[in-house]
């Protein structure tokens, strides 16, 4: 008998494309779902009949709840090898092995890039001023070379837009929890003594920070009230470190120059999110990890954990 494999928020419909999916097709039988499922109840019912799931990061929670109602499901696969929204204990009470793939750290720095160089040129308003026949020039670039760029993170995505920053000629500083001198000059960027003294003195602000309880809502109202109303801020890596409402209201108000934003407090944003309506936000719907090598490497490398499970050889754990 087959099993039944689940690929959720197969949102492009290239799941079966950019993997070789022939080692496991004999036993297993692949079904991709190319929209989201808004609640656990449709969820569940979705996927109530099959024994194999994989996920996309962090797109999808499997708490206890959920797990308890998927009797079948025997392996559940995460692309990447951190994911915080799985209950690991209660996967395991349910006989669920959890496994990752590897991942590339390159398609978040590049897209970081793109949003703040968007931001800074005023690109998304000059391109529909030009293809709707509007006025040609409406904009003052902001200049990025000379300009300090200030980094909240400096781990292996952080270091990699540091090291942009640095070959535009930016003054770039860094600031986290645990950040030390000897690793800023490392990566050849300033340590910042404070968040409060990086967030006064940056032009463009960048956040690199893992998700935890110490860092949520690092930026809050008060941390954002610091930033100049010439700054621009940037966030590809989780949306709970900065507090939403703060946001949405220093960008209606023009106490910063703008934002740009690639992760929401709720993913898919519903039609009427006021982030869609939001002025000086240039945001893109999570597109961090979005890259043909990854997900050649993200689905392949799930092909290879089915074909581990089903020959009862070791896979790529999590938890």
């Amino acid at each position: 008998m087959r099993l039944r494999c689940a690929v959720l928020d197969d949102f492009q419909d290239v799941a079966t494309t950019l993997a070789d999916w022939t080692p496991v097709q004999d036993r297993t039988e692949v079904v991709s779902f190319t929209e989201h499922f808004a609640s656990e109840d449709e969820l569940a019912s979705a996927l109530a009949d099959f024994d194999i799931v994989v996920t996309l990061r962090e797109r999808v929670p499997f708490p206890a709840s959920l797990l308890d109602r998927l009797p079948r499901l025997k392996l559940l696969i995460a692309s990447g090898m951190r994911n915080s929204v799985i209950d690991y204990a209660a996967a395991e009470r349910n006989g669920v092995t959890v496994c990752g793939t590897k991942s590339t750290s390159t398609p978040p720095v590049e897209l970081t890039w793109a949003l703040l160089l968007g931001l800074a040129r005023s690109l998304v308003t000059e391109n529909n001023a030009l293809r709707s026949g509007g006025p040609w020039q409406s904009t003052v670039g902001a200049d990025l070379h000379g300009r300090r760029l200030g980094l909240l993170g400096l781990g292996k995505i952080g270091s990699r837009v540091a090291q942009v920053g640095l070959a535009f000629g930016m003054e770039v500083t860094a600031w986290s929890h645990h950040l030390t001198k000897e690793r800023a000059d490392e990566v050849g960027v300033q340590l910042a003594s404070s968040k409060e003294e990086l967030l006064e003195t940056s032009d463009f602000v960048s956040l690199h920070l893992v998700l935890s309880d110490r860092t949520r809502g690092i930026l809050g109202a008060p941390e954002l009230a610091l930033l100049r109303p010439t700054a621009y801020l940037v966030n590809t890596s989780r949306a709970g470190l900065v507090d939403q409402d703060a946001l949405l209201a220093a960008l209606h108000e023009g106490r910063i120059a703008g934002a740009g934003v690639d992760v929401f407090d709720v993913e898919p944003l519903p039609a009427d999110h006021p982030m869609r309506t939001a002025p000086r936000l240039l945001a893109t719907p999570h597109l961090g990890y979005v890259s043909g090598n990854n997900y050649r490497t993200y689905y392949g490398h799930a092909v290879e954990d089915i074909e581990a499970y089903l020959a009862g050889a070791p896979v790529r754990r999590l938890g």
